[in-house]
C-alpha cells in the first residue's frame, strides 16, 4: 500500500512535532526512519496508526485521506498494519504460542487458522520449538522475535517497528533486521525507526531523516512527493 504524507504539520499544545513534511513510499518499499530523540519519528508513526490526526495536510494510505477515516473505522483501518515495539510488549502470563495468537483470537479467526498462522509464523523467526514456553523463559532477542512472530501473524500489508533493537547487541539486532528485510522481499511494506545509524546504512534502503519535525533528507534512491 502506497503511503503519501503531503506537508503535513502537527502541532501539539507546546510544540510543533512535525513541520510541511511530505514523501512518498511505494507499495511494497522498506525505509528505515532516523532522527535524534524528539526529532518526530513517532509522531510520524502514530499518524500513520491514526493514534493522532494531522493538524494539517494529508496523511494517504493505500490512496485513501486518512482525515476521511470516521473514529468508528479506525479499528477496521489498523488490520492492515502489523506493530513492532522496543520492549516486546508480550503477556507474561501466555505462551509463546498464545501470545502470537492474540490478535488472530480478537479477529474471530477460527481454532484451525489460527493454529496454522501462529506455527508458520514462529516458524519464520525461528521460534517454532519455543511455543510453550513462558516469555519470561525466553532471552531479550527471542522476545523481539516473538513480537514479530505477533505483528505478522495477520499478514499486514504494513509492518511498523518503533525502535526494534534498541535493547538490543550488535548481531541480534542485524537478525532482527534481517527479519524485516525478509518479510519486506515479499511484498510487505516496511517502516523501521531506528536511531542505529551504523546498522541501517549496511542495509542499502531508504532512510528517511527527521530533525525538529522537519526531513532532512530522503537518503540514496528515495522520491520526494512531487518527483
Amino acid at each position: 500500500m502506497d503511503l503519501v504524507f503531503d506537508r503535513v504539520n502537527k502541532r501539539y499544545e507546546h510544540r510543533e512535532a512535525l513541520s510541511d513534511l511530505s514523501f512518498e513510499m511505494r507499495s511494497g518499499e522498506m525505509a528505515f526512519l532516523t532522527g535524534h530523540s524528539g526529532a518526530g519519528k513517532s509522531t510520524l508513526l502514530r499518524l500513520l496508526l491514526l493514534l493522532d490526526r494531522a493538524s494539517s495536510g494529508e496523511v494517504s494510505v493505500g490512496g485513501r485521506p486518512l482525515s476521511k477515516v470516521k473514529e468508528s473505522r479506525i479499528a477496521k483501518y489498523r488490520q492492515d498494519f502489523g506493530v513492532v515495539f522496543q520492549d516486546h510488549k508480550l503477556l507474561a502470563d501466555r505462551s509463546v504460542y498464545h501470545n502470537v495468537a492474540l490478535p488472530l483470537e480478537i479477529a474471530g479467526f477460527t481454532k484451525r487458522d489460527v493454529d496454522r498462522r501462529v506455527r508458520a509464523a514462529l516458524d519464520k523467526v525461528g521460534l517454532l520449538d519455543r511455543e510453550r514456553a513462558s516469555p519470561d523463559a525466553l532471552s531479550g532477542g527471542e522476545q523481539q522475535r516473538v513480537g514479530i512472530a505477533r505483528a505478522v501473524v495477520a499478514r499486514p500489508k504494513i509492518l511498523i517497528a518503533d525502535e526494534p533493537t534498541g535493547n538490543l547487541d550488535p548481531q541480534l539486532s542485524a537478525e532482527i533486521m534481517g527479519l524485516f528485510s525478509a518479510f519486506n522481499s515479499v511484498g510487505v511494506t516496511v517502516i523501521v525507526a531506528s536511531h542505529d545509524l551504523a546498522l541501517i546504512s549496511r542495509m542499502s534502503q531508504r532512510i528517511l531523516t527527521l530533525d525538529r519535525g522537519r526531513l532532512i533528507t530522503l537518503g540514496a534512491g528515495s522520491r520526494g512527493i512531487n518527483e
